[in-house]
């Protein structure tokens, strides 16, 4: 219980607030009123019996202390996503709020910082994902005490609209591999002059083909390849963060096998041949690291634009592609999810649920078919019925 007492010195007359906390520590507030010392001890006595009691002290440490005591806890994370949120937290959080008390910012303080980031032309994409660290840095704090919500709860952004899948035509699938497989000859000093990447015209073809994401082509290894057998096995990808290449586990974490059509077998055998067991797949022209972003700028999207496939091509689609693919073979949803690594069904009718009604004419044309046959069967059977055993009562001219 909070307990109050008078205190008289030169100075004036105070009034002592004396409470003990949830760890039974004796703490002490003073005030200038007696009424204003009568409210805060029964604040404090409701907050300590509702569990709700925050430490004063820690609502006055510094937002930029709070922000790198969480980021101490994404040591876990992969690492491209760990250099997504310091990036975050070091170009728009600390240079904004990290002098100031956590306390003292609240609900309308974080509104009107969206609004700024809106206003300054930041992406809908961009605004959401700072909203979201600050809101985890905030839950950080509360959970330890520092205060009683979060500030950040409810906060609204605007839509991010997600980009229209693009699906290729198989036609125009192969016009863009022998695009970035023959791209244009370049004249430049210094450069040594390359005839072709035939590897990268397989590498578009065997992403059309097997489904697999970017970074998963870019971590897969020799060993991960079984020609005989016609398949890859999936279970780590590769991403640039902290300016390496970065080998982590798949985006769902799961291994997965995944056929490899039998047309890509043999130039995969000589894509293969002379590389050890461990090797990557892919590399670079000069044989090191394969660095998609880099090879996306020079190689992918040149391609794009002197190809057939829309202009609006990204390399995922080539993913969304092998999707469509299987559905318009008449693949069920759960081997396309389990082709594709997806963690459960729903996000594979979420993604691509909308092809399937495409099959609907089919599967009319054919549940008719069934109805054809049924009927004709039915009709048959009752007029031979009808001769043997008429159904209720016939009158006949004897009678």
């Amino acid at each position: 219980m909070a307990d109050i007492q008078k205190r008289t010195s030169a100075g004036g007359t105070k009034w002592d607030v004396r409470y003990r906390d949830e760890s039974r520590r004796q703490r002490k507030r003073t005030f200038d009123r007696k009424a204003d010392a009568q409210r805060f001890a029964n604040s404090v006595e409701t907050d300590l019996v509702r569990g709700d009691w925050i430490d004063p002290n820690r609502g006055r440490e510094l937002f930029g202390d709070w922000a790198d005591a969480w980021l101490a806890t994404t040591a876990n994370r992969k690492p491209k996503t760990r250099e997504s949120y310091e990036s975050i937290v070091n170009k728009h959080l600390r240079p904004r709020f990290g002098k100031a008390p956590i306390a003292a910012i609240d609900y309308p303080t974080v509104l009107a910082y969206v609004a700024e980031l809106r206003d300054a032309g930041a992406a809908p994409k961009t605004v959401r994902n700072i909203r979201d660290v600050m809101r985890m840095i905030f839950k950080l704090a509360v959970r330890s005490g520092a205060l009683k919500s979060n500030p950040v709860e409810d906060i609204p952004v605007g839509q991010t609209q997600r980009a229209e899948m693009v699906f290729l035509e198989p036609e125009q699938i192969m016009d863009l591999a022998r695009e970035v497989a023959k791209p244009p000859p370049r004249y430049r000093r210094g450069e040594r002059r390359v005839a072709g990447y035939p590897e990268y015209g397989l590498l578009v073809r065997f992403a059309a083909f097997t489904g697999l994401r970017a970074g998963e082509l870019v971590g897969l290894r020799v060993k991960d390849v079984q020609l005989m057998r016609r398949r890859v096995h999936v279970y780590q990808s590769a991403s640039e963060a902290y300016g390496e290449l970065q080998i982590v586990a798949t985006k769902t974490y799961e291994r997965r096998s995944v056929p490899i059509p039998k047309s890509l077998i043999d130039d995969l055998a000589l894509q293969v041949a002379e590389r050890g067991q461990d090797d990557f797949v892919w590399q670079s022209p000069q044989g090191g690291p394969f660095r998609y972003s880099n090879w996306m700028k020079r190689h992918f999207k040149p391609a794009v634009e002197r190809s057939t496939a829309p202009d609006a091509t990204r390399f995922h689609d080539l993913r969304h592609t092998y999707a469509a693919l299987l559905i318009a073979q008449g693949a069920h949803p759960r081997a396309i999810m389990e082709r594709m690594g997806h963690s459960t069904i729903t996000v594979t009718l979420d993604n691509y649920g909308h092809l399937f009604p495409k099959l609907d004419e089919a599967l009319d044309d054919a549940l008719d078919d069934v109805y054809q046959v049924s009927s004709i069967g039915a009709s048959t059977a009752i007029d031979s019925h009808s001769v043997t055993r008429p159904f209720g009562r016939q009158e006949t001219e004897a009678s």
